[in-house]
Order: structure tokens, then C-alpha cells, then sequence
């Protein structure tokens, strides 16, 4: 039997979570995260090169890494953040492929926010594109992160556009309204898309 994996990106704070931890709850589907494995990365000699390329500039009083203000440098910049890229994806991709090999051959999800950035979509079987007003992509930004306008949207453009990704999703859930809403599209596109029948809701 082959293994479904499913593929789920969109924007920055459109509701890839929710989404996630829906089908985990509520199907008991088992979720990769790659956000997980790319913390996760920065360790060992990973965190050494960050020293080398970086100084103390993103490194606390005690030696730890800033996470915040490494998100300041690479968003500030494509050619930090595509080094960053370089640095980490391929821990993420092998972590990625180790869990869905040991996983097989159940459904397995992917939580994946660079699915398409990262060239990534040859590990998932169907992609999901999550996708929201980008009024309501702002707000949840500023409001989750702690983010001023700037910060939020700089953020924002450092992504694919929402419209880039859902040309390129086999499946869009637009998540604009009530999560009722969200997850009858939710269900709809897990049952319809095992079918073979690929839903655009956009």
C-alpha cells in the first residue's frame, strides 16, 4: 500500500497549526513538523558556523542563541536568510524522510512552511496550501509573534506569496472565517483528495 503523505504549507500565521493539530486530534494522524527538526538543527556544528558567520551579534549574556534576533538578521536580508536555508534544510529534509520511512504506511502529515521555497514537494504524496485574508495574516502575526507592522510584514515578504502558493497546492483551505468553517474544508479535503478528487476552495 503506498504511503499518503500529506503536505501542508501556506503564509506565516494562516493557520497551518490549527490545521495540524486538527488532523491529529481529531483522525490521529501523526504530524512532522519541520519547524521542530529546524530548531532542532541548530546545535553542534551548525551552531558553531552561526558563531563563525555571526559573532556575539545573536548570541545572549550566557552563550545561547537569540533566536529573535537571528529572525532579525535573516529577514533583514535574502542573502542571511538563504545561507540560514542552505545551513539547515538538509537536517530537515533527512528528519523528514528518517520519520515518514519509520511512520510507513500510515498517513503521515508534514507540516512543511517552505514546502515550495525549499523544493521540498517531492516528499509528500499531496499539498495543502493554508491560506488566509492577508489582513487577518497581519494581525495574527503581530499578535502572536509580539511584532510591530513593519516587523510583521517584513516577515511576510521574505515568504512566497499566498497567491504563489496556491497556484502551486493540489488542495487550498481558506482559513477566513469561523474553524467550523475551516475544518468542514479540513474534512472535505482529506476524504475527497484520498479519492483522487483534488479540491481548490479558494
Amino acid at each position: 500500500m503506498k504511503q499518503r503523505i500529506i503536505g501542508i504549507t501556506g503564509g506565516i500565521a494562516t493557520g497551518k497549526t490549527t490545521v495540524s493539530d486538527y488532523l491529529h486530534h481529531t483522525y490521529g494522524l501523526p504530524i512532522l513538523d519541520a519547524d521542530l527538526y529546524a530548531r532542532q538543527a541548530l546545535t553542534g556544528d551548525r551552531i558553531a558556523k552561526l558563531r563563525d558567520r555571526y559573532g556575539k551579534l545573536i548570541f545572549d549574556d550566557q552563550g545561547n542563541l537569540d533566536r529573535r534576533k537571528l529572525g532579525t538578521i535573516v529577514f533583514d536580508s535574502d542573502i542571511e536568510r538563504q545561507w540560514l536555508e542552505q545551513l539547515i534544510h538538509p537536517y530537515v529534509q533527512e528528519c523528514l524522510i528518517s520519520e515518514a520511512n519509520r511512520l510507513s504506511p500510515s498517513t503521515v502529515v508534514m507540516v512543511i512552511p517552505l514546502l515550495f521555497e525549499a523544493k521540498m514537494e517531492g516528499l509528500v504524496t499531496e499539498s495543502w496550501a493554508i491560506a488566509c485574508d492577508p489582513h487577518q495574516q497581519l494581525e495574527r502575526l503581530m499578535k502572536r509573534n509580539h511584532l510591530s507592522e513593519s516587523e510583521a510584514l517584513q516577515r511576510i515578504a521574505s515568504q512566497m506569496s499566498q497567491s504563489e502558493k496556491i497556484e502551486l497546492a493540489d488542495v487550498v483551505i481558506v482559513n477566513s472565517d469561523n474553524t467550523e468553517e475551516l475544518f468542514f474544508q479540513v474534512d472535505n479535503a482529506l476524504l475527497n483528495s484520498q479519492s483522487g478528487i483534488f479540491l481548490n476552495m479558494m
